[in-house]
């Protein structure tokens, strides 16, 4: 499909995923810096700075399987990445639709290279209430969920057009 002046180029939705694994990455190691594994700090009554390590997916899904999960998450992380990188090649178009997959591309490389550097990914986003914790999480995750929701609102947008 040709490319108009004004339609983003694949380098730009690459750089943007670039930006987001440099993020969390810097801060995954901050807190591999300044925490030890169960260290907690309290910021807010809901919110709290913490150092978790998740050897499963969300909600630490397979977090107690006996370790082919890590090559089994990454390889997935990767090739979704390669199938986003035809997506994005695909529909350039696109432009929410572009954003929200290149914030799940950028968090899932930056949860890979976790996987690969330490065996786990590094969580430290902790919110509670009441004494209901949420499952610690990261800045990859949230581009994860960022580009998920993107993804529902230009699903919805497109069904009204349509």
């Amino acid at each position: 499909m040709a490319r108009s002046p004004s339609t983003p180029s694949l380098a730009l939705w690459l750089g943007l995923a670039f930006v987001v694994i440099v993020l969390d990455q810097l801060t995954k190691m901050l807190i591999l810096n300044s925490f030890q594994l169960g260290d907690s700090r309290y910021v807010t009554p809901f919110f709290n700075v913490v150092r978790v390590h998740n050897t499963g997916a969300a909600f630490s899904f397979l977090a107690g399987a006996s370790g082919w999960q890590r090559w089994f998450f990454v390889g997935l992380g990767l090739v979704a990445s390669g199938f986003i990188v035809w997506m994005l090649r695909s529909h350039p178009t696109q432009r929410l639709f572009c954003f929200a997959v290149t914030m799940i591309m950028g968090g899932a490389l930056g949860n890979v290279l976790d996987r690969l550097l330490h065996g786990y990914v590094v969580d430290f986003l902790q919110f509670h209430a009441g004494g209901w914790y949420f499952p610690s999480f990261n800045l990859a995750d949230s581009a994860i969920t960022l580009g998920a929701v993107t993804l529902i609102v230009d699903e919805l947008r497109r069904m009204r057009r349509g």
